[in-house]
């Protein structure tokens, strides 16, 4: 197969870097006080995560956030500001995830190939829970933003 040939996985060029959207998704929380954010368990890396994909050929980051959140935990969202976006390597490639805050704005999860589960958790439960430290930057960028608010 000529090297024009090779299929081009979503979201990256062949060699280039692997290009992903995601957000910290919100809300209220229950009681009053406060918010929670979503975490997402992904089953194949047994982590614990935002809601994050890597981006179709062609589609806009911000959009691609908005999706991954619908797909991997059910909840529709109104996307915000953007927060820091994280580079790391994955599998010798560099990878670079775009994330925005998101409040959720509706939706019920149902498990699914990607993830099996989610919580709704208070910050700092979260920031404990989070598997990668890289994903306490976006975390504290969020609560900065809603403090300022």
């Amino acid at each position: 197969m000529s090297r024009e040939a090779v299929p081009r996985e979503s979201g990256h060029a062949r060699t280039g870097t692997v290009r992903a959207a995601g957000c910290v998704l919100w809300r209220r929380a229950p009681d009053g006080n406060g918010v929670e954010v979503c975490l997402v368990h992904r089953p194949r890396y047994d982590d614990w995560s935002f809601p994050k994909g890597k981006l179709k050929r062609g589609e806009d980051p911000r959009a691609a956030a908005v999706r991954e959140v619908l797909e991997e935990t059910g909840h529709h969202c109104a996307p915000g500001g953007r927060l820091p976006t994280s580079r790391y390597p994955v599998d010798g490639r560099p990878k670079e995830v775009a994330y925005w805050a998101a409040e959720a704005t509706g939706g019920s999860f149902t498990a699914n190939d990607e993830v099996d589960r989610i919580l709704w958790l208070a910050p700092d439960a979260a920031r404990v829970r989070l598997t990668q430290p890289r994903d306490v930057r976006q975390l504290t960028a969020l609560l900065d933003a809603l403090d300022a608010s």
